[in-house]
């Protein structure tokens, strides 16, 4: 299984797509897995171009429409070199605009399966407009569609600028991050190519949902991780101990080595000095999660970013249940069943008229005139 944590949308994402697809397929994976999770957008463009690699000849990937600009179309051409290969998308709710955008069409033309938590609600098809002086500004002048005609953009409505802009906290708030039952879909219903329905009104609902793991979550692993303790103590940590941590140039030999190393009464060591009182019971609890946290940024520090992100991957929920959706051989959405006792009626198709790559094999297996949105 391949995996590709896609960062942003910039000018070079789609060439260091391609590369880490050319260097996947040398190493003869058979399923993939592109990771746009924490992915806030950047460039339409380069959007279409990674999508286009997926999909057959002239599939809608992606519509803008505005009070004054006419609905554009952005279709595949059939030149993709990936239309076949079983494909997973992974998103949350920091998920954001371009990354919505493919996930989106994907979903609509029934290419994959979309994992994880719901995402933004970012649709805003923004052009940069330079004045005189030099300075810009970035005039909002249509919405982003997915295939089936859903509106990206989550509800706003004049003068609800608090509502708006602390959407997140209500969602988290009202349980959404933790249970698929939570979520509240505002838009209409919308029908993909195969009849699957689908919900506008904001973000992209995924297919499979994952809750946010809180097991092992206490005040003191907040407070340890937004502070920057952890990213001190790993700088430290780093620096007092390069010569040995050198020796180590594998990610699993690494972290077996920091295991035995046991960073967390370190860290709480380092933490009490520095502020945060130790709480041996919550660190007890929270061992798991600060183990995880302390180690990754130690072997960011040594190794890169390839290395940090297998490393995180190894207890991941949302990269567990894309393999298993390998597994069961589930990636291509199957056609709803036809309720019983009634005819079953045809659906309206997703066709409508008219850098930052990461490339690393998941290591449990057998293994863009530029619109800035």
């Amino acid at each position: 299984t391949g995996y590709i944590k896609v960062k942003n949308f910039g000018e070079n994402t789609y060439a260091e797509l391609l590369v880490a697809l050319a260097e996947l397929s040398q190493e003869g994976f058979s399923n993939l897995v592109i990771d746009l999770r924490d992915n806030t957008g950047g460039y339409l463009e380069s959007a279409v171009q990674m999508i286009n690699e997926f999909l057959p000849k002239n599939k809608l990937i992606v519509y803008t429409q505005g009070r004054k600009s006419p609905r554009q179309d952005y279709k595949s051409d059939g030149r993709g070199s990936y239309q076949n290969i079983p494909l997973v998308v992974l998103i949350n709710e920091a998920s954001a605009s371009a990354s919505e955008i493919f996930a989106g069409a994907i979903q609509d033309n029934d290419r994959g399966t979309i994992i994880g938590r719901r995402s933004f609600g970012k649709g805003l098809v923004q052009k940069q407009m330079e004045f005189p002086d030099g300075s810009l500004i970035r005039l909002t002048v249509a919405r982003y569609y997915t295939p089936s005609g859903r509106c990206i953009q989550k509800p706003y409505t004049a003068g609800d600028n608090v509502d708006y802009e602390e959407d997140l906290l209500a969602r988290y708030q009202h349980g959404e991050f933790f249970s698929q039952d939570s979520i509240k879909h505002t838009g209409p219903a919308y029908h993909t190519g195969i009849g699957r329905v689908v919900y506008g009104g904001g973000g992209i609902t995924p297919d499979i949902f994952v809750p946010e793991d809180t097991i092992g979550m206490t005040s003191y692993f907040k407070e340890a991780s937004m502070s920057g303790l952890i990213l001190q103590f790993a700088f430290t940590y780093t620096d007092d101990n390069r010569i040995k941590l050198n020796t180590y140039k594998d990610m699993m030999e690494l972290a077996n080595y920091l295991k035995k190393e046991n960073t967390v009464d370190k860290f709480a060591t380092f933490a009490n000095r520095n502020g945060l009182q130790r709480r041996n019971l919550m660190i007890k609890k929270s061992h798991s999660l600060l183990e995880r946290s302390i180690n990754s940024r130690i072997i960011y520090n040594m190794l890169d970013d390839n290395a940090w992100t297998q490393y995180i991957n190894q207890d991941d929920k949302v990269i567990d249940a894309a393999l298993n959706v390998f597994r069961n051989n589930a990636a291509f959405p199957k056609k709803p069943a036809a309720k019983p006792g009634k005819k079953e009626k045809p659906q309206k198709t997703a066709e409508v008229k008219r850098d930052s790559v990461k490339k690393v094999g998941v290591e449990r297996t057998n293994t863009t005139d530029k619109c800035i949105c």
